[in-house]
């Protein structure tokens, strides 16, 4: 070997050594994105919007301004790198600006250091939190009508949607059934084009189609073969969530030769815009997801369904609102986006919420009135409950229970558990036919390498007249959703009634649940999180028959899954109705006509219960909390006229970051490129549709300003909470008239230390029928 070969070798080990150890950084520089530039630079006028006002796409300055803010990024780069050491992934210039890197830990700390630089962080993951509910909301008699019927739900309006993508060919996106699409001038995205086929992935109902995924590329994550390097869903949750909030009306479910009843997204007009930046194995980046939030904004959404979140507060920032992920998504408030967001599922335990800031709204998960019970009779007369959704056995004829580990072809096959009948070819036809077979509920099934599909298909195959499933051993919050098969099957999910079913054969909980935090220390927050509750519990919609989210329903078009991804994309459709109809509605306040008119009660009139993990490991049912629900249950009615608005913008979202206590203020500028000069006093004072102290001494008073949407009206404004504090409210009535705002404010005393919150509320009844209430959380502290 040649020395200049030797040479050559050396160089490349030395490259492949840098760039096994390179991670992906997320880095913000000096200088406005697009939405805040008030001009300064010679050869570049203004760019910034105003609170709630859209980006100006077809602007020759935003397009002047952004491709000067990328040309600085190169340039920074090139400076302080040679050429093939390092990868730019992505430039922000929209709603932050800044960029994300494949670099080296050295080479960060060079850049952390370099003049211009104001921010280094290391990225991070982001997961998935992972139908009737438009009757159940009162959608298609009390909403819809009133914007020309179902198929006029959403006319217009742009759902864009950061998720794993879309199957194009499901009919919840098919166009041919309905009135043609005509193009949306506000809405600029663009179609990527299948790869094989060569065919847009749009079609009129779908209006973009882009995918993300630089930076899995660079972590080594990304397996084109089965994560598709397109739109299209190789998942099932991107299309899941895209038809919840915006699928077709009345198309039907059916699988197994059952109909399962009619899905329909919550606005069935709607337009739909996909933003793939989550992948069926690892999830996503944050680097990923911040550049398809920014072109999303930019390509003109009017709504934003985020089902995703990080995996826990983010460690390298000392607040959870303050990082690139939360600053962009208020970088799209600014831009006149309202964002619904998922809680996260880390329920029943208190803090486990991943959507902490006051900008977006964070959405729980509620059971909706569905229920799919099935029983199972024993020998001795004895009727055990259980989950199910499948046909019957035979109406007064009894069967033989098999278990699955008395009838092995060979013990010696229990490495592969056996018990759980994932394996038809370990077991023995002859003793099953005929049978019903008793399965056991493994971790397989929690890790997904087991699924009630496939035990229906063992016990298909083997002849059996059906299964059990007999679940012995589970964490409180595991969930157990019934799953549609072909033949008869329940599964026990009581660890009680299993027992009792084992004892008779050898004889003969998820939502994310706050208080919100502030920082990676969990200390608690003066905002109240979640926001609000939406229906997120067994829901039928879309699914990608490539998709394997679920492994129960791999291969089929429809799904029945749950979490507060399901959750959001509610939220984000009824937000498109409310949209419609108040075209001129800044983010705020379509979030606040969703809170204020909640319910906390459920069908019955009784108060909501949450669930919640017992002593015994078992789930029982609560009283809920304003930490479960946020302000209630949304009611998409009411949501329509709401009589009365909290509204807020960018600079009341600065004032709030300004007085949290332990927000450094240059990180504040930073992010926003503002300074800190706001007189908002206390976090406690932003203008939200509720009220919460987390950290009470004697006495404190906070104000919120409502704003009349609806013709003059005198409201009379009462209040109440639990007894270890007092709350009084001024004035006691006032009348506002149509478009004018005015101020009351809220006092609250602690009468007794309890270690624990007081919960109550403030109820503003109108002359003309307008209800608008609001949450009051305090936790008082000695002097």
């Amino acid at each position: 070997m040649s020395f200049l070969e030797f040479g050559c070798l050396i160089a490349v080990l030395c490259g492949l050594l840098v760039s096994l150890k390179a991670e992906i950084y997320i880095v913000t520089v000096e200088g406005e994105p697009v939405i805040s530039y008030a001009g300064g630079i010679d050869g570049f006028e203004a760019t910034a919007v105003e609170s709630d006002e859209k980006i100006d796409t077809n602007s020759e300055l935003v397009t002047s301004y952004a491709h000067h803010l990328e040309k600085k990024h190169d340039m920074l780069l090139g400076m302080l790198f040679e050429p093939g050491t390092y990868k730019k992934l992505y430039s922000y210039r929209h709603l932050i600006n800044g960029f994300a890197v494949h670099i080296s830990p050295e080479q960060a700390e060079t850049l952390r250091h370099a003049p211009g630089v104001k921010s280094v962080e290391r990225d991070w993951k982001v997961k998935r939190l992972t139908t009737h509910t438009p009757q159940f909301l009162g959608l298609p008699t009390g909403v819809w009508p009133t914007g020309g019927g179902f198929d006029r739900a959403g006319e217009d309006i742009v759902i864009g949607f950061v998720d794993s993508g879309i199957y194009p060919h499901h009919p919840s996106f098919a166009t041919h059934n309905t009135e043609p699409y005509e193009p949306v001038p506000k809405y600029r995205g663009k179609c990527e084009v299948d790869p094989d086929t060569k065919r847009s992935y749009c079609n009129g109902k779908i209006v973009g189609a882009q995918h993300f995924a630089q930076a899995a590329i660079a972590a080594g994550a990304f397996n084109p073969s089965i994560d598709f390097a397109s739109p299209l869903d190789g998942d099932g949750h991107g299309s899941h969530t895209a038809s919840i909030a915006a699928g077709n009306n009345g198309i039907p479910v059916r699988m197994h030769g059952h109909e399962f009843g009619r899905a329909s997204g919550m606005a069935p007009r709607a337009r739909i815009a996909t933003y793939k930046a989550l992948y069926r194995l690892f999830g996503g980046f944050v680097a990923d997801v911040v550049a398809a939030i920014d072109q999303a904004v930019y390509d003109g959404v009017d709504i934003l369904s985020l089902s995703v979140g990080p995996n826990s507060p983010p460690a390298a920032t000392k607040t959870t609102f303050l990082n690139p992920f939360d600053a962009t998504l208020l970088g799209a408030v600014k831009a006149g986006v309202f964002v619904a967001q998922a809680a996260g599922n880390g329920g029943p335990f208190p803090k486990t919420m991943v959507s902490y800031s006051p900008w977006i709204a964070s959405v729980a998960a509620a059971i909706d009135d569905r229920r799919y019970k099935n029983h199972l009779t024993l020998g001795n007369g004895k009727v055990l409950a259980g989950i199910g959704l499948s046909p019957a056995t035979h109406l007064n004829e009894t069967y033989t229970l098999v278990a699955a580990n008395d009838v092995l072809l060979d013990s010696s096959v229990m490495k592969f558990t056996p018990t759980d009948c994932q394996r038809p070819e370990l077991l023995n036809k002859r003793l099953i036919q005929g049978n019903i077979l008793l399965c056991g509920y493994s971790f397989n099934f929690v890790s997904g390498s087991a699924s009630i599909k496939k035990v229906s298909e063992t016990a298909k195959a083997l002849g059996a007249v059906g299964f059990v499933l007999c679940v012995e051993n589970a964490s409180p919050e595991t969930r157990f959703d019934p799953v549609p098969v072909g033949v008869p099957g329940i599964v026990i999910v009581d660890v009680r009634n299993s027992k009792e079913l084992v004892d008779y054969y050898n004889v003969a909980l998820f939502s994310a649940r706050g208080p919100n935090i502030k920082d990676f220390s969990f200390q608690e927050a003066d905002l109240l999180k979640p926001d609000i509750l939406a229906p997120g519990s067994l829901i039928w919609a879309a699914w990608s028959p490539n998709g394997t989210d679920e492994p129960n329903y791999v291969g089929e078009g429809f799904a029945m899954i749950s979490g507060t991804s399901m959750s959001a994309p509610h939220i984000a459709g009824i937000a498109a109705l409310i949209k419609q109809k108040h075209p001129h509605w800044s983010p705020a306040a379509i979030k606040s006509a969703l809170m204020t008119t909640t319910s906390t009660l459920d069908r019955a009139g009784n108060p909501l219960l949450a669930q919640q993990a017992s002593e015994t490991g078992t789930t029982k049912l609560v009283k809920a909390t304003p930490f479960d629900y946020g302000s209630g249950h949304v009611d998409p009615r009411a949501a329509l006229d709401p009589g009365l608005i909290f509204d807020a913008g960018y600079d009341d979202y600065l004032g709030f970051l300004c007085t949290t206590p332990g927000i450094d203020v240059h990180e504040i500028r930073n992010y926003t490129h503002k300074p800190c000069n706001n007189t908002m006093g206390k976090p406690s004072n932003l203008n939200t549709p509720s009220i919460t102290i987390s950290h009470l001494v004697r006495t404190q008073t906070v104000t919120r300003t409502v704003t009349n949407v609806a013709e003059e009206e005198t409201y009379v404004i009462t209040a109440r909470m639990d007894p270890a504090v007092a709350i009084d409210v001024n004035p006691p009535a006032m009348t506002i008239r149509a478009g004018a705002s005015r101020k009351f404010s809220v006092t609250l005393t602690v009468r007794r230390v309890t270690g624990t919150y007081s919960f109550g509320e403030v109820l503003m009844k109108g002359s003309r029928g307008h209800k608008v209430r609001i949450p009051v959380l305090a936790n008082g502290y000695p002097q």
